[in-house]
């Protein structure tokens, strides 16, 4: 096993960090998609919050807070579904391109690519599909139309249609992919 080696620091190097002057925050890397599913991270925070002060507080539980953050939930997913298309972040399988030949293996990874685009293609239409069906339907303990939540998870799986394309250009033009070289993708921004 490893032996961990840590570098002894004294208090004056850990009093003169605070004085070093902070970087400046970078948040280009940042698409739109992040900022609208933070909002709703925010409203489900706070419904959350709001359900158990009611419950726990005052003894008299909002129900509409519960199915709000569900719903919110819902949102959040899909959405950070996006975040993790346009950054390659989902979880994949990559073993297997260490043990094939580089020209097989980016062939492989090329198939992957337009599998992906096509897999989202077709849950973009389907989801399209699903809210025409049930556009109609209220929520529960809300008298609002549940369409607004099944609209952003269409939004999400059309981001996700897009973020793959783009995805799959850059794959193509970079000449690799993170199934081949995941090390180069280990950098925030990457």
């Amino acid at each position: 096993m490893a032996e961990e080696h840590h570098t002894q620091v004294t208090a004056e190097e850990i009093a003169q960090a605070f004085e070093e002057e902070a970087a400046p925050v970078d948040l280009s890397h940042h698409g739109f998609e992040d900022w609208v599913t933070l909002a709703m991270f925010w409203v489900m925070v706070a419904c959350v919050f709001l359900q158990f002060f009611t419950r726990y507080a005052l003894n008299n539980s909002l129900a509409w807070t519960e199915e709000i953050a569900i719903n919110a939930l819902v949102v959040v997913v899909f959405l950070g579904a996006a975040m993790c298309v346009r950054t390659s972040r989902h979880i994949h399988v990559d073993v297997l391109y260490h043990y094939l030949p580089e020209r097989a293996g980016r062939v492989l990874a090329l198939s992957v690519d337009v599998i992906r685009v096509g897999f989202f293609a077709y849950a973009s239409w389907l989801m399209w599909r699903y809210v025409s069906i049930v556009a109609r339907e209220r929520m529960v303990t809300v008298d609002l139309p549940r369409r607004w939540f099944f609209y952003l998870v269409l939004a999400g799986f059309v981001l996700m249609f897009i973020r793959s394309i783009q995805v799959a250009i850059s794959n193509y033009k970079r000449g690799y992919s993170v199934l081949e070289r995941p090390g180069a993708f280990d950098q925030p921004g990457a």
